[in-house]
């Protein structure tokens, strides 16, 4: 595997990090939207991943060469479909007829333990971008 490729596959998922960051950051700023354009509260969403599908070409190589790499891509952002809560808030501008207000399903603390992990698994790929360009540099230092 050359510098490159590692750089590749470290670089697809921070990409793929990075959105899912700015789902998770959607989903906090949205908490107490109980109402969108589309109607009725906003619904959380949540970030899939899927390996990125090599070329014929590439897996041929890699297969020659006894090595199977590929990289990671956001494969779909999906709403989550699960009844919204119901809050008494007889006040409220969007409360129905029985005086409840409904709020988006989404739990802070399980969003901040998900940013935590997109957060590490970023900071992961950083520090394997960092080590590979560490090796290279040495590598050129034993050339001289």
């Amino acid at each position: 595997m050359d510098l490159f490729t590692t750089f590749d596959i470290a670089s697809s998922a921070m990409r793929a990090q990075r959105t899912r960051l700015n789902t998770i950051s959607s989903n906090l700023a949205n908490v107490e939207t109980t109402s969108t354009p589309e109607g009725g509260p906003y619904k959380r969403k949540s970030t899939y991943f899927q390996t990125i599908p090599m070329a014929f070409e590439d897996r041929l190589q890699n297969s020659i060469a006894s090595k199977a790499l590929q990289g990671v891509k956001v494969k779909e952002i999906l709403e989550d479909d699960s009844e919204p809560q119901k809050v008494y808030n007889p006040s409220h501008p969007d409360a129905d007829e029985f005086g409840y207000i409904s709020l988006p399903n989404i739990s802070v603390l399980k969003e901040i333990v998900d940013m935590s992990s997109a957060v590490r698994s970023y900071e992961a790929n950083t520090t394997v971008i960092k080590s590979a360009k560490r090796m290279a540099l040495k590598a050129l230092e034993i050339g001289r």
